[in-house]
């Protein structure tokens, strides 16, 4: 690229978010955008375009692999998976694509994010370019079908079809998920929306092993461009015209607007970065779901044939008040046990297991700055288990014992040898949620660090129209945004945000 190259548009991440605004705003062939990606291009990664394979990304060379400080309530050893690849976390998730309920975008409007109702949400479902479709008849595996059929016995909920086309209820069923079932590939953003124009609009390019640094603001406190290191170690600005869009994700953006001197201004001041502008919210407010885990020895071998290893649900209200499920449990094929093991309980060769999450966790969380340097760490406080109530800790608790009973009922309990963890002995809420808790793990859906919000609201980063506040020609469009966590795996929410931010950026 050229010495000091200059956009109409710069899209700081080309992500999840990032992938699909750069898409959209460059249909216009009357602007010009360019899209900076830290990592490198999918396109010739099978790893990550192949959805079985999703495991090899974690820990790969793609995986900025962040860790948690210590929690006083919770588990101290997570590894918070970060994409640094074109397509982001879309392209080493498992495509979960469940559209969020319309009481979620009801607590948006709540929170102050007017204009983001359940109603005009929709609209942005329609026209999301991702496949998204059940987990095809030939992919499901038959012991998770058995596990969909005792969910349904043990808990009086029905099997779900669809559940993107039957709304949000309970239910246990196979998911819909973003991929192509003749192929194998994934439906990420990068697929989705890039991939067919790469190399089509001369108004769009993509520079990849790019990686943003800070944004620039001019005197005035107007963002004008972004200042970037290349993959040779070279540094360079590159000017935006009109708007820099920040889609770096819920760790990566409020760590690249406190570089940039947008954030809480005591703090800022202390690392020796000039406060642009004092926003106390950003990095704050994190929401994770926070899941937990039960694992049996499996009778038999399972059958390893599936979509993602990741195919079924539980959708469960233990909360009788509670107006959507409380309770989100995965069944997968693969064990998912590290933190248990690491208390010293061993996985059996052949093993099944269950993993409730808290689905509207009231924990809040933060990220921080380690220091001014952009290649120190970022800070991830989860504060699991802080809430004031004790209602994350109760409804996990509720979920594993949920669990225990579905693994009970024929025909899943024909599977079942024995429990291995937490162990058939486990039975009080204190032992239990000792255990839970020391073990418990990220669903790598962590959002709300830069949230939206009403004008009068001091902790909020974004207008509805996702401008930063306090200064001029900045957005962010990604998960951070969340005024707060979708019930659901959120990957069809970021793709709904950046449809619509994408819009509100043209509008």
């Amino acid at each position: 690229m050229s010495e000091r190259p200059a956009y109409d548009y710069v899209v700081a991440g080309g992500g999840t978010a990032g992938a699909v605004v750069a898409a959209r705003l460059s249909e216009d062939p009357g602007v010009s955008v360019g899209l900076l990606e830290w990592g490198p291009t999918d396109q010739h990664e099978p790893r990550a375009l192949q959805i079985r394979r999703w495991s090899e990304m974690l820990e790969s060379e793609y995986d900025l692999d962040y860790a948690s400080v210590p929690q006083p309530r919770g588990n101290s050893c997570i590894r918070q998976a970060r994409a640094r690849i074109l397509g982001g976390c879309s392209a080493h998730n498992t495509m979960i694509a469940l559209r969020p309920p319309r009481a979620d975008f009801d607590r948006w409007v709540a929170l102050g994010g007017h204009g983001w109702d359940p109603g005009t949400m929709s609209t942005y479902f329609a026209r999301l370019a991702a496949s998204i479709v059940p987990v095809a008849a030939e992919h499901r595996n038959a012991y998770l079908a058995d596990v969909v059929e005792a969910a349904s016995a043990a808990l009086g909920v029905p099997v779900r079809e669809d559940w993107n086309a039957a709304g949000y209820r309970d239910g246990a069923g196979f998911l819909p998920i973003g991929y192509d079932p003749d192929t194998g590939v994934r439906s990420s953003s990068s697929v989705a929306y890039l991939h067919p124009i790469l190399g089509t609009r001369g108004n769009l390019e993509v520079l990849t092993q790019t990686r943003v640094l800070r944004v620039v603001f001019d005197a005035g406190r107007r963002a004008t461009g972004v200042t970037v290191r290349r993959a040779d170690g070279q540094v360079a600005d590159i000017a935006a015209r009109r708007e820099v869009i920040v889609c770096c994700g819920a760790i990566d953006t409020p760590r690249l607007l406190m570089l940039s001197g947008i954030g809480p201004g005591q703090r800022l001041r202390e690392l020796g970065i000039e406060v642009v502008a004092d926003l106390p919210g950003v990095g704050s407010n994190l929401c994770d779901h926070t899941e937990g885990l039960v694992v049996w020895e499996a009778a038999r071998p399972i059958p390893p044939e599936g979509a993602t290893d990741w195919d079924i649900t539980i959708m469960y209200r233990t909360d009788p008040v509670s107006v959507v499920p409380d309770v989100l449990a995965h069944v997968p094929l693969m064990t998912f046990a590290m933190h248990a093991e690491r208390l010293g309980y061993r996985t059996p060769r052949h093993s099944i297991s269950m993993t409730p999450n808290v689905t509207q966790p009231r924990s809040r969380g933060t990220v921080t700055l380690a220091s001014a340097d952009p290649d120190d760490p970022p800070l991830i406080d989860y504060r699991m288990f802080t809430d004031a109530d004790g209602h994350d800790e109760r409804t996990l608790l509720a979920g594993i014992r949920m669990a225990r009973r579905v693994a009970g009922q024929a025909p899943m309990s024909g599977w079942v040898a024995r429990e291995v963890f937490p162990g058939p002995d486990v039975q009080t809420d204190e032992e239990l949620s000792a255990l839970a808790r020391a073990t418990c793990h990220t669903v790598y859906h962590v959002s709300c660090t830069a949230r939206m919000g009403a004008p009068g609201d001091r902790g909020a980063v974004l207008d509805p129209q996702l401008r930063v506040r306090g200064v001029d020609r900045l957005r962010v469009i990604d998960a951070s945004a969340f005024p707060v966590l979708t019930t659901v795996n959120p990957v069809v929410a970021v793709l709904m945000l950046a449809e619509r931010g994408a819009e509100l950026v043209r509008g």
